[in-house]
This record gives structure tokens, sequence and C-alpha cells, in this order.
């Protein structure tokens, strides 16, 4: 089969080639592809992706098993980027493997464009491979293009909430690659393998396998281990750290609002699609009211690298750190420059594997969980845990309530009870007030969702924005419900729930109040201002230039 493109604009012209060719699915004009933002029609396409008219002007197409293969999306978890799909529409969901489809991928397919040329024909072989024929018959092999973590753009696309993240350098796959090195090194050259588990993570695998979430906390533990993991952490403990400077820096900046405008509203920090979005489509303009401080992953990546190879007489590059996360998005955060360290050559965070990830590593084993003997719970500290904590205050971590109760207690002397919500246009926006004689004091809200996100972002932009502080994250319903969450059967409604029930059934804890935190505080990190503290519990972030091109449109 051969694929033309008229240098018209107009969709790419299938050719038949001989009986028995593979079939190529046409690039249809009429295509509606799924994104955020505005509407653009260019050559007849309906797209709400800046850079999806690339099909019309590369001379590489893909067959139309790999375009069925990339472009599978889950609705319930965005359901603010479908509202415009017709039924009858093809829809083509944003993925990092689906590089051609995207203009602002960091590395395009470069094409040299020669003059007098109106049309390029290419074959596609049966093995997949593409070949350019020239006009004098002439066939020349196309390269295919390689991106990693560090390429991409976070368009707003497949970084923040496809199902499908096509990532080779974190995967299980990689982690039983390292496994199985391990084994073979010499005791002298093997690594201490450490994995670090999100409670949100812990409540989806519970939910797949009708445990509770301790059970399956100690489960997993005995089931990793069984693999030549040596510890098994929980990032509920970096957690507390999170939280306690989440609640500092936003006493310091409330404190400094009259000199500094732009020092609130602090936005979180924890979710790593909002912080992409935030760099590479507002930087400049909106970085400045993020709170720095690290999500409870990187912290956790500080302690791992940090605080626990020294009590294990090792360097940082002789632990290999593994978290299991929600979403797929933490395998980017993982891989920022900023988490890397330099003197040592290693990451904080070597490598990320999703909830569902976890299951796959499971069948691939040929394990369920359920008949797994379950094992010592693993700590940071010397003693075995005998339970799971949380944090109330939702599935994403409980910032809002915690930063709300510290601040009116730290600036006003109030102490807060009960904490009402008041749902905005939809449930995953909420304002949280404190008033007193009439007067109000403090204004939170979250903001979960790119729709949600957008409209904070624009009341930013026009100075209408009433709020001291805002829960943000990039997924509808938070990160219980991540893309890299397990799909449980039945109704997407019910089946949440059930998982927020899970998250929510261990013991609550307050950050003040754990012990072994303040001990980290005092005799690791020098003090709770101290530089050190400062370096390992806090970040920075940047803005990204963008080429300026027809197809950059901001949302």
């Amino acid at each position: 089969m051969l694929c033309q493109r008229d240098e018209r604009g107009g969709a790419a012209r299938l050719l038949p080639e001989a009986p028995g060719a593979g079939k190529v699915q046409n690039i249809d004009p009429g295509v509606q592809n799924v994104g955020p933002g505005v509407q653009n029609t260019h050559a007849g396409v309906q797209n709400t992706h800046p850079g999806v008219c690339k099909i019309l002007t590369l001379d590489v197409f893909a067959d139309s098993t790999v375009l069925r293969e990339r472009s599978q999306i889950r609705p319930e978890l965005v359901p603010d980027r479908s509202t415009s799909v017709k039924p009858t529409s093809r829809v083509l969901s944003s993925s990092l493997g689906a590089l051609l489809l995207f203009q602002e991928c960091i590395k395009p397919v470069k094409v040299e464009k020669q003059a007098g040329k109106a049309a390029a024909k290419i074959r596609i072989e049966a093995d997949g491979s593409y070949f350019q024929i020239d006009q004098d018959g002439g066939a020349q092999k196309l390269e295919k293009a390689k991106i990693t973590l560090n390429d991409c753009l976070a368009c707003s696309g497949c970084i923040t909430s496809a199902e499908s993240v096509l990532i080779t350098q974190q995967s299980h796959e990689e982690l039983c690659k390292v496994l199985a090195g391990n084994k073979a090194a010499a005791p002298n050259e093997q690594k201490l393998v450490v994995v670090s588990v999100s409670p949100q993570s812990r409540a989806s695998l519970a939910a797949k396998c009708k445990m509770g979430v301790l059970e399956t906390a100690k489960k997993l533990t005995t089931f990793l281990k069984s693999l030549g993991v040596h510890y098994v952490f929980d990032t509920t403990f970096s957690r507390n750290f999170s939280l306690l400077e989440s609640q500092r820096e936003f006493v310091r900046r409330f404190r400094r609002q009259t000199e500094d405008r732009r020092a609130l509203p602090m936005l979180a920090s924890a979710c790593p699609g909002w912080i992409c979005y935030a760099e590479k489509t507002h930087g400049s303009f909106i970085i400045p009211y993020i709170s720095t401080t690290k999500s409870p992953q990187q912290v956790m990546g500080s302690l791992v690298k940090g605080y626990f190879a020294e009590q294990q007489h090792l360097t940082p590059d002789q632990i290999y750190h593994v978290t299991v996360m929600p979403c797929y998005d933490k395998k980017l955060e993982a891989s920022r420059p900023d988490f890397f360290n330099q003197q040592y050559q290693t990451r904080d965070v070597d490598c990320v594997i999703t909830t569902g990830e976890v299951l796959k590593l499971l069948e691939q084993e040929g394990v369920s969980l359920s008949d797994v003997d379950p094992g010592p719970l693993d700590t940071m500290l010397s003693s075995a845990a005998e339970e799971l904590n949380t944090h109330p205050g939702g599935g994403s971590g409980g910032y809002l309530e915690h930063i709300y109760r510290h601040a009116a207690k730290e600036l006003f002397g109030i102490h807060v009870d009960a904490i009402e919500y008041k749902p905005l246009k939809n449930k995953d926006f909420q304002e949280v007030t404190l008033q007193r004689d009439g007067e109000v004091l403090l204004q939170f809200a979250l903001a979960y969702g790119f729709r949600n996100i957008q409209n904070l972002v624009q009341k930013l932009k026009r100075g209408k924005s009433p709020y001291h502080y805002v829960e943000v994250m990039a997924c509808p319903s938070g990160c219980l419900n991540g893309g890299g969450q397990i799909k449980l059967e039945g109704g997407s409604k019910d089946e949440l729930q059930h998982v927020e029930r899970l998250y929510e059934s261990p013991k609550a804890e307050i950050p003040e109040e754990n012990q072994a935190v303040a001990e980290l505080y005092e005799h690791w990190l020098g003090g709770r201002d101290s530089e050190k503290a400062v370096g390992m519990l806090h970040t920075e972030y940047h803005p990204v230039e963008k080429a300026n091109t027809s197809f950059n449109i901001k949302w």
C-alpha cells in the first residue's frame, strides 16, 4: 500500500498496491481529536490538540493497527475533555507513542522538503518498516523516531490523562531486568532495592483483590521481597514532611503578601501533571504561585537516597529506588533534572511503576496476591510497623485540610473542628471559607481536572481569584482516580467510592504528632529551617520556552 500526501493540505490518499498487501486505514480529514483547549479548523480537521495537523504534513504515516493501539482513552478519567466528541467520531487520544500526531513534541520528525515535488510516497512493508519512494523510483528507509521522558513537553494530552503511555525507561519490565541483574551480580556489586508504595495504589490493589489495605500491604511486601526487593516502605511517611513543609510555607507566604503580590494564592505542587502544564504552558506567570515543597514521592527519594543510605552505610548510587504510584505522570516527575544527584550520578527515584503495572507483574509471575502469606511491614527506622496510617482530607493527600487547619490556628488562633466544603460548578471545584464576625479570613479551594485548572488560571490572569490556597490536581476526582490505577468491573462511580473507603480505612495521623518525623527533623535535617532541610524537602520550577508555530494554541 502506498500513501500519497496532498501538498494542498488535504488528507493523505491511499494508493492500492499488489493484492494481499497490508490494509491501511484512511487518515480522514474529518477526524476529531480530544484534548483541552480551543478548537482549530485546518484543512477540514476539527482539532483540540495543537499538533494533530501534523498528520497532513509529515511524510511518515502509521498503519491502522498502530493507530488503534494508540487511541485508547478512559472517558471517565477526563469527562471535561470529551464533551465535544460526536459518538461517530474517530478519537485519537494523546500518547507518547503517537509521536507523529503532535507538533509540539520536542523531537519531531524532521522532513527535508525539496522544491518542485508535488507529492511524496511512503511504502509500508509487511514488517511495519517505512520507505520513502523518490520520484525516480528509489527507496529510502525511514528511521523510527525515539523519545524519552525528558523530551516530553506535557502538551496536556498524553502526560496528563491518557490511559497508556509508552515509556521504556520506567516500567515493571525494567524493574524485572534490574532484579535479575542484581541477583546475577557479584555480592559487592549488588544494589539494595527499595520499593516505596503510595497509599492510593495500595487502596486500588486492595479493591481489586477484595482485601483490606493492611492485608494488601503485608502480602505485597512478601511478594515484592520474593522477587528480590529488600525493603518495602509506605509513602504516607514521606507525606508527613510534605504536609508540614506546605503548612509552614503557606504561613510564610500569607505574612508577606503585602510586599509580594505573587505570594498568594499558593498552589499545590504534589501533582506532576499540573506542574508540567504550568511550566510548559504558563511558565513564568504561574510558577511564583506554586508551592516549592516536594511531593511525597520525591521526599521519599530524598529520605531513601539520603537518610536511609547513611543508615545502611551506602552511597546513594548503591540503592535502586522504585515507587508504586497511581499515575503515569510520576514517571516524568522522577526524571526531572532537579532530582538527579550529580555527585553520585543517580536519581532520587530510579523507577516508577503504576498500580496497574504491579497487577501486570503479579499476572506475569502467575501469583494471586490473596494467596500470598502476609509479611511484616518495613519502616525507615528500626522497629517494624504493626499498622498503617493515613492523612484525612481526601484521596489526594489532604493538603487543603492540613494547611487550612494549621493556618487558622497559627494566623488567627482559631481551632477548626469540621471543615465544610462548598461545591461550585462541579464536584471537582469546591471551596472552604474561614470567617470571623462576617469577615473572610481564609478562602481555600480544590481544583481537580484541567477544565477547573483552566478556569483557575484565567481568574489569576485577570486578577479575579479570591483564594489564598488551591489544592490543584490534574485528574478529575484526584489521585485515587489516576490514570495508573486499576480499572475495576462495574460502574466507575461505585468502584471509586469503594477505593475511597479503603483508602480512608487506616487510622488517621496528624503529622505534627509523628515522633519519627520529629526525630528526623532534629537529628538528620538539623532543624526545620536548616539549609539541609530546604535542600531535601523543597525544589524549583522552570518555565519552558516553546518554538512559535502556527499550531501553538494555548488553552
